[in-house]
């Protein structure tokens, strides 16, 4: 497997696989409309995701992604998924 291919499965660098993984199975049906939302909310995840990693950016937080555990805490302190 590629080092772009890995990373992109791993959770410490990818938050977003579920719902990547959701938009990209229903787009096999051809049928747009019926995507729409799991498309959404992939681009919700990312935009969220990049917003927190933009934000430890400028506090100088290392690393810039939180790790997976990191991120559950995260998710879990604010009640669940807010996208």
């Amino acid at each position: 497997m590629a080092k772009t291919a890995r990373k992109v499965r791993n959770e410490d660098f990818n938050p977003c696989i579920d719902e990547s993984d959701a938009s990209q199975k229903c787009s096999g049906t051809y049928d747009p409309s019926m995507c729409s939302a799991y498309f959404q909310r992939y681009k919700n995840c990312r935009k969220y995701w990049h917003n927190i990693m933009m934000q430890r950016r400028r506090e100088g937080v290392k690393p810039d992604m939180p790790a997976a555990a990191e991120r559950q805490e995260m998710l879990a302190a604010i009640g669940g998924k807010p996208y």
